[in-house]
């Protein structure tokens, strides 16, 4: 698929408004990277900015109007156009995950990076513990070609400055914004407790730890109700069909507590996701991995305002150390049980937690992220500024030097 420009777009008066041109998945591309892309432009604009969208293409089409144009992976027509649209931009926002782009661990993103000839933040969402040798080059490289790198947690920063070789200088933490709670909403928490895990799922999620965990909770009154939210990511569908999610379902009546988890698939807005989120007694992120630095779910629980029970992956260690919720051992079901029993029944517990998130919950605002966005971009275009001072007065210089070298003596 070729890319096409969108008419419009580049048409305002650049003068009101800094175009940012963002590199991503976006919707209807189902997955966390669009989602969070869509986002942060929305945040961008709600702070006066403009945003076009370079693709990167599924196979879907999108009508959005931000779209300049879509990146189909392996054309190298298309990534030098991709490139071409992106320095159109002011700054050009570049999201970094392995397999996301073209190449080998996507390392054709080097090729946009480096072709850039506006200034570009990169945000990276996987930095990993045990990288392979070109995984932890391909970083590197994206980090030395940026003009700045953002990654959402301390954690992510210290693993990339410690681990890896790159300029601890350009590395910023921004959080993962989150969706505002919805003020005027009065969620109904009258009847069975509410468990609920979110999202787009595949092996990996732990979901069957939360099940194993709600087998040990079958004595409480009233007895809580799981409600897993989100259909199957669409990569496990096209490569592993539903087999995930029909184990969950084997697993629920292996357990005895199909009558109380409820699969829930239908497709929600941001509004309504919201609600289903405040309607939630704990958020429960039981995944798999060791690794991850970032988590949406997981800001959106507590911007939400809700308790939290999570396994200890490094996002959710950070981020609830204050007290927001409390984090169990990687595939531990029965501690998993434990923890969610004395959110559910331990006084004053759940009310403590509510509180911290509330505290915590203001700074994941995309209003409030996207301004730390903006303000980052402020910097790196100051720099280029005097960068470009500095390069002229250093050729006016050399100039003045070869006219002296050629006046006679």
């Amino acid at each position: 698929m070729s890319v096409a420009a969108t008419p419009g777009i580049l048409s305002f008066p650049r003068r009101h408004a800094r175009l940012y041109g963002i590199l991503s998945t976006y919707p209807p591309t189902q997955c966390g990277l669009a989602t969070f892309s869509a986002a942060l432009s929305r945040g961008l604009e709600m702070n006066g900015a403009a945003v076009g969208i370079v693709r990167v293409a599924d196979g879907t089409a999108s009508p959005d109007p931000r779209i300049l144009a879509e990146l189909d992976n392996g054309s190298p027509s298309s990534v030098a156009e991709a490139t071409a649209e992106l320095s159109n931009c002011d700054v050009a926002m570049v999201q970094h995950d392995y397999g996301l782009y073209g190449g080998r661990d996507g390392d054709e993103v080097l090729e946009i990076v480096r072709g850039l000839t506006v200034p570009s933040i990169v945000v990276a969402h996987t930095v990993l513990v045990e990288p392979t040798v070109h995984q932890r080059q391909v970083l590197e490289q994206v980090v030395d070609a940026a003009g700045a790198v953002v990654v959402m947690a301390q954690t992510a920063a210290r693993r990339l400055c410690s681990s890896f070789d790159v300029d601890p200088s350009k590395v910023t933490v921004i959080n993962h914004g989150a969706a505002s709670p919805d003020p005027g909403y009065r969620p109904s928490r009258a009847g069975r407790p509410i468990l609920l895990s979110w999202g787009l799922f595949g092996p990996g999620k732990g979901i069957e730890w939360a099940i194993d965990a709600m087998a040990g909770l079958k004595d409480l009154s009233p007895r809580p109700r799981y409600v897993v939210a989100g259909r199957t990511h669409p990569k496990v569908v096209s490569s592993q069909g539903e087999a995930y999610r029909d184990m969950l379902v084997a697993r629920t009546w292996a357990q005895g507590v199909a009558g109380s988890v409820t699969f829930d698939s239908a497709y929600r807005d941001v509004r309504s996701l919201t609600h289903l989120i405040q309607d939630a007694t704990v958020v429960v992120l039981p995944y798999d991995s060791r690794d991850q630095v970032t988590s949406g779910v997981l800001v959106d629980a507590i911007a939400a305002g809700r308790p939290v029970v999570a396994t200890a992956f490094p996002h959710a260690v950070e981020l609830l150390a204050g007290g927001a919720g409390l984090v169990v051992p990687h595939g531990d079901a029965a501690a998993l049980s434990s923890a969610l029993r004395r959110v559910l029944t331990e006084p004053g517990l759940a009310e403590s937690m509510e509180r911290e998130a509330a505290r915590l919950g203001p700074a994941f605002s995309w209003s409030s992220v996207a301004a730390q966005y903006a303000r980052l971009a402020d910097r790196i275009l100051d720099d280029q500024v005097i960068d470009d001072r500095d390069l002229g007065d250093r050729d006016l210089t050399d100039r003045r030097l070869t006219s002296a070298q050629a006046l006679p003596v």
